[in-house]
């Protein structure tokens, strides 16, 4: 019973040292506003919020991560042919391939590549 007792004295007094540790060295800290702001890639902080996105910017961004998850998708089916090499099995990532390279088609007909137009 007396060594629970301790135990949360130490916990205590250990909580309460790190508090007053804290405040003391984040004073130096808060003077630069710069560096206190968060940082949005393409946002000022310091203005509204409520300005117009750039719908070319989120669209590069989907386009980005479409294409990453097909190169996560396709690298099992590299190491599957690289043991057993089936019908199925290049019949199965011929046609993802061929999806992949029709959407990619679309996007460049449709002019979603061209970032500087």
């Amino acid at each position: 019973m007396g060594g629970c007792l301790v135990g949360a004295c130490i916990a205590l007094i250990l909580s309460v040292v790190v508090l007053f540790l804290g405040v003391v060295l984040s004073s130096s800290a808060a003077g630069d506003r710069e560096k206190n702001s968060p940082f949005e890639c393409g946002f000022d902080p310091v203005k509204s919020a409520r300005l117009p996105f750039s719908l070319r910017f989120f669209l590069l961004a989907i386009i980005f991560l479409i294409f990453d998850v097909e190169v996560v998708l396709l690298l099992p089916v590299l190491v599957m042919m690289s043991s057993s090499l089936t019908f199925k099995a290049i019949l199965g990532s011929m046609l993802f391939l061929s999806i992949v390279a029709l959407g990619l088609f679309f996007e460049w007909w449709e002019g979603s590549l061209d970032w500087a137009q």
